[in-house]
């Protein structure tokens, strides 16, 4: 039986698999501030080079609820440092990649490694710690997953200001390394682990209908609004392919004995509803780290780097209130009031975000963004104690597998839906801001001609200074449109959060023992 590593040994699997997960983390949301230089490089627009951002969140939607089979086929330690390595070589060929499509390619296969990574390191760090002191296990990991999204727009901002776009994936390749190099010498195998190969069968149908069904879902997302929805003839088909998908995947997890995502678990009325609670949480927590970044470069004039300090000082406080939050849970504290205010604090910071005005400062954001942390923590650790509740403890690691893949798929939702949603608002605004000013109107006149004399008295070009003047109404056009849209998008998080908190009353609410808290703490570990 393998003994809890102590002093030295245990501090280092601490630092190793809180780095690990904290650089897979950072990953999900460095390349958030660095869209629009990835853009230019590429020579496509930000619409489509966010396809970089969704294929890792489809990978890690994937390849979560298959980390158990894995790690149990192959064994945990050598998953996870062939998990680390794969993420490692990934971010190398990213940062070489010289088309749009490449670099989609990488990311995809960056996100299988970084998934398998985040689920591995927690489980191991968990094993590193004797049952009774897991809460601080819990609190350190923690920390990490609310500190990797934030911390990689600031991250990501630094090297942007100071470097280039490739940097922000070549900065794993040291680390991912050190952290393999740890992995190997001071992380102990489990008792028989990878011995039960013969007796693991891999539900590669499954896998499959859920490739094609996520994947086929979020090109009609991503795509649908470029290319006129239904009317093209790849939206339609790929729509098809979606919604056969992922009914049959359904239909034949629900039948087969050992399927890849035990569905048969939503028949639980806590876990169906929690999974909504979670979905609407990866969908608020992802596209809020999505949306800000854009709308702080894009319209507002910020720097990359002042982006992600924007986003990071405020998250602080979210990193210092996750180990109180985990041991509270620790001592069987309820997580219902918790996650009814988590969701009542992160709509208040949607709705505050999505009424500032166009002269707004970097430091009006911090105080939403503070209540956006705390919001976050008030969640998430909770939301994975409260998948369980009732169940079995056998059934513990599926639950909580399936829980995360729903987070993870609410993320990778979000970002299409926020996509989407503001081309769309973008085209009614501008319509909405041009039919304000109807042609040969006395204001828009006096405008005109307004600047085009102060742009032939800076450079005394008269016979271009009207031609540059409509150029710079139109600039303020598209500018205020952008505005408005990403305001919209903001409101629409909001809206999302408060349509399920009245589903709060459905959870069921269980006192556990110590013991039983002990086994679902160890269960989300091995399920990670």
């Amino acid at each position: 039986m393998a003994t809890t590593p102590k002093g030295i040994a245990r501090a280092i699997i601490v630092i190793t698999t809180v780095t690990a997960a904290v650089m897979e983390l950072i990953d999900t949301s460095i390349v958030n501030v660095a869209l629009s230089e990835m853009s230019g490089s590429l020579g496509v627009s930000i619409e489509d080079v966010s396809w970089v951002i969704t294929s890792y969140a489809i990978a890690n939607v994937i390849i979560i609820p298959l980390t158990g089979f894995l790690a149990e086929y192959f064994g945990r330690k050598n998953y996870y440092i062939v998990s680390m390595i794969i993420f490692t070589v990934a971010s190398y060929m990213c940062g070489q990649s010289n088309t749009l499509v490449e670099l989609i390619v990488w990311r995809f296969i960056q996100g299988v490694g970084g998934g398998a990574l985040l689920s591995t390191s927690q489980a191991i760090l968990f094993d590193a710690f004797e049952p009774k002191d897991r809460g601080i296990a819990a609190g350190l990991f923690g920390m990490g997953l609310i500190l990797g999204p934030t911390l990689g727009p600031t991250l990501g901002g630094y090297i942007i200001d100071h470097s280039s776009w490739p940097l922000i994936f070549m900065i794993n390749i040291p680390v991912g390394i050190i952290a393999a190099l740890l992995a190997f010498t001071f992380v102990d195998k489990k008792p028989n682990e990878g011995k039960n190969k013969n007796n693991i069968k891999i539900d590669y149908t499954g896998i499959l209908l859920l490739m094609a069904g996520i994947g086929c879902l979020q090109f009609v997302l991503e795509r649908g609004e470029a290319e006129d929805w239904l009317s093209s003839e790849y939206i339609r088909t790929c729509a098809i392919i979606a919604v056969v998908g992922l009914t049959t995947f359904i239909i034949y997890e629900l039948n087969i004995k050992q399927p890849a995502v035990n569905l048969k678990l939503l028949g639980n009325r806590n876990l169906a509803f929690t999974t909504i609670f979670t979905f609407v949480s990866g969908f608020g927590l992802y596209t809020s780290v999505f949306i800000f970044p854009v709308l702080a470069q894009r319209v507002l004039g910020f720097n990359a780097f002042e982006t992600g300090n924007a986003l990071l000082l405020p998250t602080m406080a979210a990193v210092i209130l996750a180990p109180f939050i985990g041991k509270m849970m620790s001592k069987g504290v309820t997580p219902v009031p918790l996650i009814f205010i988590g969701f009542i604090l992160f709509a208040v910071y949607a709705f505050l975000s999505a009424n500032v005005s166009p002269d707004v400062g970097k430091s009006d954001f911090f105080f939403p963004l503070v209540i956006r942390a705390v919001g976050i923590s008030l969640c998430q650790l909770p939301l994975i104690n409260q998948a369980v509740a009732g169940l079995e403890p056998k059934d513990y690691p599926t639950a909580i597998s399936l829980n995360n893949m729903i987070r993870q798929l609410g993320g990778a939702f979000g970002i299409a839906v926020a996509n989407n949603y503001v081309s769309s608002r973008y085209a009614q605004h501008r319509s909405d801001l041009v039919s304000t000013m109807p042609s040969g109107s006395s204001l828009l006149n006096e405008r005109i001609n307004s600047i085009s004399q102060g742009i032939a008295a800076k450079t005394g070009d008269l016979a271009n200074a009207t031609t540059k003047a409509y150029a710079s109404i139109n600039m303020a056009v598209e500018k205020q449109a952008y505005f408005l849209s990403y305001l919209d998008a903001f409101r629409l998080v909001g809206v999302f959060f408060l349509l399920v908190i009245p589903l709060v009353g459905f959870l069921r609410v269980k006192k556990k023992s110590a013991t039983e808290i002990q086994q679902s703490m160890k269960a989300a570990a091995e399920s990670h």
